[in-house]
């Protein structure tokens, strides 16, 4: 089965405050007790979601209905850092968002969102809030990242963004996911694996 290119996402947005926001703070460990990473969309960014004394919802974005659906989230400075942990990007994607811009990235949790299909790119920080401002202020705002132009469109905004030229490439062919890639070249491996001395 052909892994889907990825070329450009468009959706609504929403900006979620904060910099160095950590593994832990995007999907904390005592919700990583899974087999699967089926269910981990709901506890993406819990404990800020929630009050840990009353488990109210607190003002945090995510639980404003004007954000309601979003797909496309805007970060600060160094989003992902802490733990390697592959369940934070799995719930953001579980949770429903189809893409990250942020002013940076830690590099594991960037290396771990891109094999997911999730495109994680990185835009200056003034016209970042430029960008989070129009979103803040018009949240049906069509927002639409363009790998093929390094771009990121929004109302009348148009930003320039950056990633690594190896991920950028590996989404623009659908060579995202190296395990995906495995299952599907089976058979020319099990026909390498037999001409080989050593195995056979």
């Amino acid at each position: 089965m052909a892994i889907e290119p990825i070329s450009q996402v468009c959706g609504t947005a929403i900006p979620i405050p904060g910099a160095d926001i950590d593994t832990d703070r995007i999907i904390p460990a005592r919700f990583m007790k899974c087999v699967t990473f089926d269910g981990l969309g709901e506890f993406a960014f819990y404990d800020v979601r929630f009050d840990p004394q009353s488990g109210e919802r607190t003002n945090h974005p995510l639980n404003d209905e004007k954000f309601t659906n979003a797909s496309i989230l805007l970060a600060g400075i160094n989003f992902g850092c802490g733990s390697s942990r592959e369940h934070a990007p799995q719930s953001l994607a579980k949770y429903g968002f189809k893409a990250i811009v942020a002013e940076s990235f830690a590099e594991i949790f960037f290396g771990n969102s891109t094999t997911l299909g999730l495109p994680c790119v990185i835009a200056q920080k003034d016209q970042l809030d430029q960008l989070k401002a129009a979103v803040d202020a018009d949240p049906l705002t069509e927002v639409s990242i363009d790998l093929n132009t390094m771009t990121v469109r929004g109302g009348d905004l148009s930003v320039p963004i950056s990633m690594p030229e190896s991920a950028r490439q590996a989404l623009l062919t659908g060579k995202y996911d190296p395990i995906a890639e495995l299952l599907e070249n089976n058979q020319k491996i099990e026909a390498t694996a037999a001409s080989l001395a050593y195995i056979s």
